[in-house]
């Protein structure tokens, strides 16, 4: 991580990222751009501040590893990784059309800088602890980074994960939980409470803390505390808002599943001009 920190270019980037997945969305008319706007501080403090990734040689092997196991949150992914310059901004254009390689859901390989295959919700933990062992078996450097939405963790292959990961004491293991509260078809204190959470993260052996998911000094402060602490896994529970950054929005059920198209984008991007959060 760097030294020095410029928030503001941080939240600049946000905003851009923010951008591309309204257009995205709306031009393509495709559903999840509430749970891709969640993730964004998340995504920009990994990929401008905290892992070692190289644009110029995606698959270079000393890098770390990000896993968006909530596949439907993917125009966030892309956007980032064209902001971070793994592929021309231009190509985000692509995105959902037909033939393109920038599927909904993200699959490896296809897009440069895309490790996993994912969207089938409890798969992305338990790829990410593939790869930790095999770096720790080599005695590789690199940290694994993986994004959990909070509905995924109504899956027991995710919970077989935390269980597993926390025993064999991996600590070159990140996980962010996207907690905004609001799944498929309701929130989560309706459909599944997962509360306490952070007490069954513990019990399971992990290091654990709540974090402001938008705030992006709690995000790399907790980022260092991953790096700098060893002995167990390190688990973020990352509070959120579906749809952060666009007033109509935020905190709505009915945006996990709609597109900001027509006067909807119009409007959205006119939010983002007013504002560099």
């Amino acid at each position: 991580m760097r030294k020095t920190l410029d928030v503001q270019k941080l939240k600049r980037v946000a905003t851009n990222i923010r951008r591309h997945i309204v257009v995205m969305s709306g031009n393509a008319n495709v559903s999840h751009s509430g749970s891709a706007l969640s993730t964004v501080e998340i995504l920009t403090a990994l990929y401008f501040e905290v892992m070692r990734v190289n644009p110029k040689k995606p698959n270079w092997e000393g890098r770390d590893r990000f896993i968006l196991s909530k596949g439907h949150g993917g125009a966030a992914l892309y956007a980032t990784l064209a902001e971070r310059g793994f592929f021309s901004v231009s190509r985000l254009t692509q995105f959902c059309m037909d033939g393109s390689t920038f599927t909904t859901h993200p699959v490896k390989d296809c897009v440069r800088g895309v490790e996993a295959t994912t969207g089938s919700l409890g798969h992305g933990l338990s790829m990410g602890i593939g790869m930790a062992l095999a770096g720790r078996h080599d005695k590789k450097s690199y940290r694994v980074y993986v994004m959990l939405s909070d509905g995924e963790c109504d899956e027991g292959s995710t919970w077989e994960g935390i269980l597993y990961a926390g025993f064999h004491k991996l600590d070159n293991m990140v996980v962010f939980v996207d907690y905004n509260k609001i799944q498929s078809f309701g929130r989560t204190k309706e459909v599944l409470d997962l509360e306490p959470i952070a007490d069954k993260l513990k019990a399971f052996r992990w290091c654990v803390r709540e974090i402001d998911g938008h705030n992006f000094k709690e995000i790399l402060r907790s980022a260092s505390h991953a790096i700098k602490h060893k002995g167990k896994p390190h688990a973020f529970i990352a509070h959120t808002i579906k749809g952060k950054g666009i007033s109509y929005m935020e905190d709505k059920l009915e945006w996990h599943y709609r597109a900001p198209t027509g006067d909807l984008m119009r409007q959205a991007l006119d939010e983002l001009s007013d504002t560099t959060t």
